[in-house]
C-alpha cells in the first residue's frame, strides 16, 4: 500500500531520525528498522493508518517531535498508537533505569490497542531478527554492544510475548513466536560460549 499519507510519514521518520543508525559494524540508517516495521505490519493490516503508525513507531521515544506534533500533522488515532509504543522518556526529576523502560513499555501494551500489539509484534520481531543475524558468529561484540545482564534481555521479551500472545489475534504470532524461539536460541548459544 501506497498512499500520500504514508509518503509523509516515510519523509517525517527520515528527516526526523536522519542522525541516528542501527547497532552494528555496519552504520545502517535507523530509517530502515522503521521501513522494516512498516513492512512486516502492511503484510497483517491493510489500515493506512496503522501502517503510518509503524513508522512513526519510535518517534516520540527517540526524537524531540511532540505528542501535539504528531496528532497535528498525522491525526489523533496515530498519536494514540504512537504513544502506547513510546517509552518513557528521562527528565531532570526522574531517570529511568533499563529495566523501568521496559516495564512501562509492557505496562503500557496491557492497555493498548490491537494496532498498536500489531506493531509492537512486528517492532520485536525485527529487533530479534536483526540482532540473531547481525551477532551470531559474534557474541562478544553482542555482549559489549548490548550491555547489562543478559537474562534481563530475555526477561524483557518474555513479558512483552506474553502481552502479545494474550491479547493479539493475528497471524503475525507466528512469525513473531519463531523470531522468539530463534532469539532465545541464540542467548542459549551466547550463554554457553561465554
Amino acid at each position: 500500500m501506497y498512499t500520500y499519507k504514508i509518503e509523509q510519514a516515510i519523509k517525517a521518520a527520515s528527516l526526523l531520525h536522519k542522525d541516528q543508525f542501527r547497532q552494528g559494524l555496519v552504520a545502517i540508517p535507523y530509517v530502515s528498522h522503521l521501513f522494516s516495521v512498516a513492512s512486516i505490519v502492511a503484510d497483517y493490516t491493510d489500515d493506512e493508518d496503522v501502517i503510518v503508525a509503524a513508522l512513526l513507531h519510535d518517534t516520540l521515544e527517540d526524537t524531540d517531535y511532540t505528542a501535539e506534533e504528531l496528532e497535528g500533522d498525522f491525526g489523533k488515532k496515530i498519536r494514540d498508537i504512537v504513544e502506547s509504543l513510546s517509552e518513557p522518556k528521562d527528565t531532570e526529576k526522574k531517570k529511568y533505569t533499563w529495566r523501568e523502560r521496559k516495564q512501562a513499555y509492557t505496562d503500557k501494551l496491557k492497555k493498548a490497542s490491537d494496532e498498536a500489539l500489531l506493531i509492537a509484534a512486528a517492532d520485536k520481531t525485527h529487533n530479534m531478527r536483526s540482532i540473531v543475524e547481525e551477532y551470531a558468529d559474534n557474541h562478544n561484540r553482542f555482549l559489549k554492544e548490548f550491555s547489562g545482564p543478559i537474562e534481563d534481555r530475555v526477561f524483557a521479551y518474555q513479558n512483552i510475548s506474553n502481552v502479545i500472545n494474550r491479547r493479539l489475534k493475528n497471524n503475525i504470532l507466528r512469525e513473531f513466536n519463531n523470531v522468539f524461539t530463534e532469539y532465545k536460541n541464540f542467548i542459549e548459544d551466547v550463554k554457553n560460549k561465554n
